[in-house]
């Protein structure tokens, strides 16, 4: 491994970690009542809608562009993945 591609590493490795601490910092979280923790809504209403406050709004509505940002770099270590893999197999000369 090279300088340079430790550098582009920890680059992004600090960008997702200043990411994800974004958005832990801009969630809303609830508070525990004497009962324990307050239950998440998943569900839709009657009309098929999403109710505002549940999960699926949370994560579609509040926070999909991180979600989009988070599968492209998944797509991304999974092709390099098969790329380190492939790359492994050419150095076999015997």
């Amino acid at each position: 491994m090279n300088k340079k591609s430790l550098m582009i590493g920890i680059a992004v490795a600090g960008a997702l970690l200043v990411m994800l601490s974004a958005v832990a910092l801009s969630s809303e979280w609830n508070e525990m009542n004497d009962n324990g923790p307050t239950e998440i809504p998943f569900t839709l209403d009657e009309d098929g809608a999403l109710i505002e406050g549940s999960l699926n709004m949370a994560l579609f509505e509040d926070h999909g562009y991180v979600l989009f940002i988070l599968a492209l770099l998944l797509f991304g270590a999974i092709i390099g993945g098969a790329y380190v893999a492939k790359e492994g197999d050419d150095d076999d000369s015997d």
